[in-house]
């Protein structure tokens, strides 16, 4: 995929298709947001997608395509920690496909409901995300079910889409940050930034606890971590994707690690400020921002709030959380 370049005439024909399945998501300009951030700060809001999150738009474009290249597929398989479950389930209903998704244990108990609801079968294995994987694909394998990647052409180009209705409204950001899970997010920012020939740069974010994309980034190598160990399950990533890597040395500007307590705080700034839920890794875009506040100083900002999908209890919890560093904008 590190050649994988999408043309302008082709993103317009992918939004048609995923518009026909949601409305294009807003992006707005919140005053209180950009004076805690001292920049001009424009928000996408993949949060208000019929799932709660950006994957979404990646489902419905694989889907469709699965299905002309296999039409009597007798079913799809995944793993996830939760949106891109839902994504898989969501487009997987809608044209009749049944699904299977596999859970790690303690994963949240909204996001299993809320996929269920999309009509999946919910198998629960392993610790992590990675043991979930290596299980879905045993039984992808002992089924005869097709393996749904978390990372394709198709969910990019798909994705992607949401990069593209930003760039279309705001062309003229100097920086986008967008949260790293296993890279179909930011590999879709860089393919619309490219197919519309801007000079925007693009920036992955990843929690500190799970730093595997930004070492990678760094090292310039394919680096795996022993654990990723974050409340942020968007981007509890610890063995990346070659192919993601590779798009991402290309056409990214740098990768940013943030802390537990940045993106809680996050989280509390986009209720204060915008009324918005945002799970730990929708925040995760906007504590990276917040981290670099000088650099970025009177800068105008995009921020991927890629998604809204987090446990009452947990949010409720982290917005009673008090934080002394928080910065008041009264």
């Amino acid at each position: 995929m590190a050649a994988f370049r999408v043309s302008a005439v082709k993103f317009e024909t992918t939004a048609k298709t995923v518009h026909a399945v949601m409305q294009p998501t807003p992006q707005y300009n919140w005053p209180l947001l950009s004076a805690r951030a001292g920049a001009e700060v424009w928000v996408k809001h993949e949060n208000h997608t019929p799932t709660g999150a950006f994957k979404v738009r990646g489902g419905v474009i694989y889907v469709d395509d699965l299905l002309r290249r296999e039409p009597d597929c007798p079913g799809v398989i995944a793993a996830t920690r939760g949106n891109h479950g839902q994504s898989v389930a969501c487009a997987a209903t809608r044209r009749g496909l049944p699904s299977t998704v596999v859970v790690p244990h303690g994963n949240s108990v909204e996001k299993n409901a809320a996929m269920r609801a999309q009509g999946a079968e919910i198998v629960v294995h392993g610790a992590d995300f990675q043991e979930s994987l290596e299980y879905a694909q045993d039984i992808a394998a002992e089924r005869g079910l097709h393996m749904f990647p978390s990372l394709h052409d198709h969910l990019v180009r798909g994705v992607g889409t949401y990069a593209w209705e930003l760039f279309s409204a705001v062309p003229d950001l100097d920086t986008v940050y967008v949260p790293i899970g296993m890279g179909s997010g930011i590999c879709g920012v860089i393919a619309a930034r490219d197919a519309l020939g801007l000079s925007t740069k693009v920036v992955g974010v990843v929690a500190e606890n799970a730093p595997a994309y930004a070492l990678s980034f760094e090292r310039r190598e394919a680096i795996s971590t022993n654990s990723a160990e974050t409340m942020a399950d968007g981007v509890a990533c610890r063995v990346p994707v070659m192919s993601a890597l590779e798009m991402i040395w290309a056409g990214a500007d740098r990768v940013v690690m943030v802390s537990e307590e940045a993106m809680k705080a996050a989280m509390r700034h986009y209720f204060t400020d915008t009324h918005n839920i945002a799970e730990g890794a929708g925040a995760a875009p906007l504590a990276a921002l917040l981290k670099e506040r000088e650099t970025m100083a009177g800068k105008r900002v995009g921020l991927i709030l890629s998604g809204g999908n987090i446990d009452r209890t947990v949010y409720q919890s982290i917005l009673m959380e008090a934080d002394s560093k928080e910065v008041s904008t009264a």
